[in-house]
């Protein structure tokens, strides 16, 4: 399977600095995760903005019977403009998530999320991205754009 390569764009009502702080915190990953999802951050990492090589260990239920760790590493952080995470362990063969931030004026930021990302096991992994697994990451991205308007207004 070649990796997918998806992009979303949220309009966040805070102001640029506001918005870096929230989203470079690993903690507030919970807040905007899907509940199904049963997410549950494992690192000791709460209160502690986000730096290049720092390692957040996760675990998640992506679906009913399956509970797995998940462990990116932040791997490029550009304060204010941008930060990467990529997977080491976890559900993904590939999972490469670049997230964009940009002030469109001075109480309002766009967020770009740039994501690549492969399903595992090869042809089985391909067909369960046909199946289900695109439809999840979409509803993550979906449900984390909702939270975003509750949380922000």
């Amino acid at each position: 399977m070649t990796p997918r390569r998806l992009e979303f764009s949220t309009v966040v009502p805070r102001s640029l600095t506001e918005t870096w702080d929230f989203f470079s915190r690993p903690e507030n990953l919970e807040k905007l995760t899907p509940s199904d999802v049963h997410f549950e951050l494992r690192s000791p990492v709460r209160g502690v903005e986000m730096y290049e090589g720092m390692i957040v260990q996760y675990r998640i239920r992506p679906f009913p019977g399956f509970t797995t760790d998940w462990i990116t590493e932040i791997t490029k952080v550009k304060p204010h403009h941008h930060f990467i995470d990529d997977q080491r362990v976890g559900p993904f063969a590939l999972w490469h998530h670049q997230h964009h931030f940009r002030m469109r004026d001075q109480n309002t930021t766009e967020m770009l999320d740039v994501l690549h990302y492969q399903a595992p096991l090869g042809i089985l992994g391909t067909i369960a991205d046909k199946v289900f697994v695109h439809r999840q990451v979409l509803g993550i991205f979906e449900a984390r754009e909702k939270a975003i308007k509750e949380l922000f207004g």
